[in-house]
């Protein structure tokens, strides 16, 4: 089996909805939170995985999200659609939480 290589500066964000574990990518909280969002979900509450703070919290990072239908570039790959989604959010605050 191979190894998988992490990418540079990526970082991985986990949203905990309805009992489910929902994991996101992106290099900023914002980039995921825009994932999140083109998904379906409107209030959005990431964790960074596998950070802790030096004073043992983690940093939530709480964002509002919507999604709007838009058209498609005129130059699409023959693959997408005429209508996409396009993301929108905007960060609420960041909570300090200790872990139990």
């Amino acid at each position: 089996m191979a190894k998988r290589r992490k990418k540079k500066g990526v970082k991985y964000y986990e949203l905990r909805e309805g009992g489910k574990k929902h994991v996101f990518t992106g290099r900023t909280p914002r980039q995921a939170a825009l994932k999140a969002a083109t998904r379906g979900f409107t209030n959005i509450r990431l964790r960074e995985r596998g950070r802790r703070n030096k004073d043992k919290t983690y940093s939530i990072h709480v964002f509002k999200g919507s999604t709007k239908m838009v058209n498609a570039p005129e130059d699409r790959p023959s693959w997408l659609p005429a209508r996409v989604k396009k993301p929108k959010v905007r960060k609420i605050r960041v909570e300090r939480v200790k872990k139990i």
